[in-house]
């Protein structure tokens, strides 16, 4: 089960990790946000159904044409580029600046995907040791 808690998590790793990404949505197939990097909630909304219009044009184009299921997509203009990746229910948007390095976005949206569709069970632990620790 998807939790906002999971999601807000996975956004803020994401953007730590990824200076590329400028706006960010994490969202259900359905449209609702789980997290964002938009302030504005309609903005944040309108921004999301771009998205799912994006990836509902590709499965059409996809399907006339007999190829697998999209679970990534570019859309690529001088300002900058809309990235989306998917899996199952949940999907991850992102604009970026002008010339992304490709590859290292679509993986950082795929690795805040996964901790979105896969959260851990388990708490995170500090690996960080305590300075009793470092004594022993």
């Amino acid at each position: 089960m998807l939790t906002t808690m999971d999601a807000a998590q996975a956004l803020a790793d994401l953007t730590e990790i990824s200076s590329q990404v400028v706006n960010v949505v994490i969202a259900t197939a359905d449209g609702e946000v789980l997290a964002t990097t938009i302030d504005d909630e309609g903005r944040a909304g309108r921004f999301t159904n771009l998205l799912l219009e994006l990836v509902n044009e590709s499965d059409e184009a996809r399907r006339e044409r007999g190829l697998e299921t999209m679970t990534q997509l570019e859309a690529a203009t001088l300002d900058g580029s809309i990235f989306v990746v998917r899996r199952g229910g949940v999907l991850v948007g992102a604009t970026t600046r002008p010339d992304p390095t490709v590859g290292l976005v679509f993986y950082d949206l795929k690795h805040c995907l996964r901790a979105v569709a896969e959260p851990d069970p388990a708490p995170a632990v500090s690996r960080r040791r305590k300075a009793a620790d470092a004594t022993a």
